[in-house]
Order: structure tokens, then C-alpha cells, then sequence
């Protein structure tokens, strides 16, 4: 089980405020997730060839073309704090929470 400390880094890496209930059922899941990946880890995958999808796909790319697209002030009127002409976001490690 990951340790107290370890769940509430992460929760703040992601920007998560987090009760006590869900510390102690988060810390449970968190730790399943990572047995599972070391149960992966221990897996023999020389062999095995890199793939971005399980099963073959076919047909699901259209073609790149030009179209038109909506004007920047139009776009931006539904952002809540533009920033020179684009998304304002909070900066990372600027704890914006």
C-alpha cells in the first residue's frame, strides 16, 4: 500500500482535493494499479513487437485538408482569462489550485 504521503503528492500533482475517505481508497487503487504494472514489468517483451493499437485498425484517418475555422475573438470569448491573444493557464508548480 502506498504510503499517506505518496497519495497526497500525487493528488496534488494532479490537482485533487482529497478527503480522507478517498486518501485511503485512492492510496488502495493507486497501489493496485502500480502491482499490476509490475506485474507487467516482469513480463519477457524482447520479442514482442511495439504497437499504438491491441487490435488492427483500418480506415480511421481522413485526409488532411484545409478548412476553414472559427475567428480567434470568437474562440476566446469563451475562455475565462485570455492571455495575449491565446489560453491563459496556470503555470506549472504555480499551485493554482
Amino acid at each position: 500500500m502506498l504510503a499517506r504521503e505518496d497519495v497526497l503528492h500525487v493528488a496534488r500533482l494532479a490537482r485533487l482535493g482529497l478527503d480522507e475517505d478517498e486518501l485511503e481508497r485512492m492510496g488502495s487503487e493507486l497501489s493496485a494499479v502500480l502491482d499490476h504494472v509490475e506485474r507487467i514489468r516482469e513480463l519477457d517483451l524482447d520479442d514482442v513487437e511495439p504497437t499504438s493499437h491491441a487490435v488492427d485498425v483500418a480506415g480511421v484517418m481522413r485526409p488532411d485538408e484545409p478548412a476553414p475555422c472559427l475567428e480567434r475573438d470568437v474562440i476566446l470569448a469563451a475562455a475565462p482569462e485570455p492571455v495575449d491573444g491565446g489560453f491563459g493557464v496556470p503555470s506549472p508548480g504555480s499551485g493554482g489550485e
